[in-house]
């Protein structure tokens, strides 16, 4: 039986040209890597049990770039 498994890496960057530069600059092409989705800048919140989010990075925006590689096991 096969089991289909992902493998995701997101980067951030303040700007948009470095988070999209992060795909050729450590070569996710030829590791099996596409980009998930767009590039685009978003905040970023830590939730730990029940409590209230406590926002990361000071809740400054960075623009998020998802890489995904899918790969079956048998």
């Amino acid at each position: 039986m096969s089991d289909e498994k992902i493998e995701r890496i997101t980067v951030l960057a303040k700007d948009f040209t470095p988070a999209a530069m992060e795909y050729h600059r450590r070569a996710m092409g030829q590791k099996g890597f596409s980009l998930a989705g767009p590039i685009v800048k978003q905040t970023f919140s830590m939730i730990d049990g029940e409590g209230d989010p406590t926002q990361l990075f000071d809740g400054e925006s960075y623009y998020a770039a998802t890489f995904i590689r899918h790969w079956t096991e048998d």
